[in-house]
């Protein structure tokens, strides 16, 4: 995960359900995010406790070669 990236919001107090966004930060109990309203780019600020984030690029697979014995 890395920040900032591109995610999918699910927010029940904005209704978002699957909206596309940028995290920008994680800043005392809100999520930082950038989404484009009408062709404009806007700020908000959603709670951790109310807001689902799925980022959408995968993560990349691990290397088998680089695997580390336990």
């Amino acid at each position: 995960m890395e920040i900032p990236g591109k995610v999918a919001v699910y927010c029940p107090l904005i209704d978002a359900k699957g909206t596309a966004a940028k995290l920008i930060a994680i800043v005392d109990g809100h999520y930082q995010l950038e989404t484009t309203v009408k062709g404009r780019i806007h700020t908000m600020f959603l709670p951790v406790d109310q807001t689902a984030l799925i980022f959408t690029e995968p993560e990349p697979e691990p290397d088998p070669e680089m695997e580390i014995e336990r």
